[in-house]
């Protein structure tokens, strides 16, 4: 006997950690098959003061770690982790850290178009598997036509700014409520997951929610 249940996401799409719990919650849905879930994508900034053009990565990096050697074991251990789950992460590969607030709004016109999953898939693996920026409004257009939508439509409401105050808003709600780390996985609005956890830990968390 299948059962629904809403799993809200707050996440941002370059935060590596949020890419493998966004993986390992589609793998623990796979061992909850009766489950039929509508996953919604919550926005949150790492870094909202970002310029829309983005930074260098590397530099804005070097500044955030001023130990190498813990960005190098961070960065291992999410490799060693990311394999587990298909990811092929390469941090080598990326050159701009983006301002996320343009792809956060892609995701939200993706997720009334019927293609959300398709378009946060793409923005994870474009920006740590093949390096892309995805603050570029053309880059975005691009996820957005590969997915089905319309990619003129897109770039028009990327430059006329549409719903970037409804993203900030909604960023600014998610810290006001206690949130300080992603990915934070709400389930049925019962239960939360902080962090990238497990699919076991995971599933106990969906085993949770439907039995309260």
């Amino acid at each position: 006997m299948s059962q629904t249940m809403t799993i809200d996401v707050v996440a941002d799409v370059v935060c590596p950690w949020c890419y493998l719990g966004w993986r390992r919650l589609k793998s623990a849905l796979a061992l909850r098959p009766t489950v039929q879930a509508q996953l919604i994508w919550r926005p949150y900034q790492l870094d909202p003061t970002l310029p829309e053009e983005g930074v260098d990565r590397k530099a804005y990096m070097a500044n955030k770690f001023k130990d190498p050697d813990k960005l190098k074991a961070v960065h291992a251990a999410l490799v060693e982790g990311g394999a587990e789950e298909g990811i092929a992460f390469d941090f080598d590969a990326i050159e701009i850290a983006p301002n996320t607030n343009a792809a956060h709004r892609l995701i939200r016109w993706a997720l009334t178009a019927g293609a959300q999953d398709q378009v946060v898939e793409a923005l994870f693996k474009g920006y740590f598997e093949q390096g892309l920026d995805i603050g570029d409004p053309m880059v975005l257009a691009d996820i957005a036509e590969a997915a089905g939508m319309e990619r003129l439509v897109v770039l028009q409401l990327l430059s006329e700014g549409a719903d970037k105050e409804a993203v900030a808003r909604e960023h600014g709600m998610a810290v006001q409520g206690g949130i300080t780390g992603v990915p934070f996985a709400i389930f049925a609005g019962k239960v939360a997951v902080v962090g990238a956890e497990t699919p076991e830990r995971i599933v106990e968390a969906i085993d949770q929610a439907l039995a309260a």
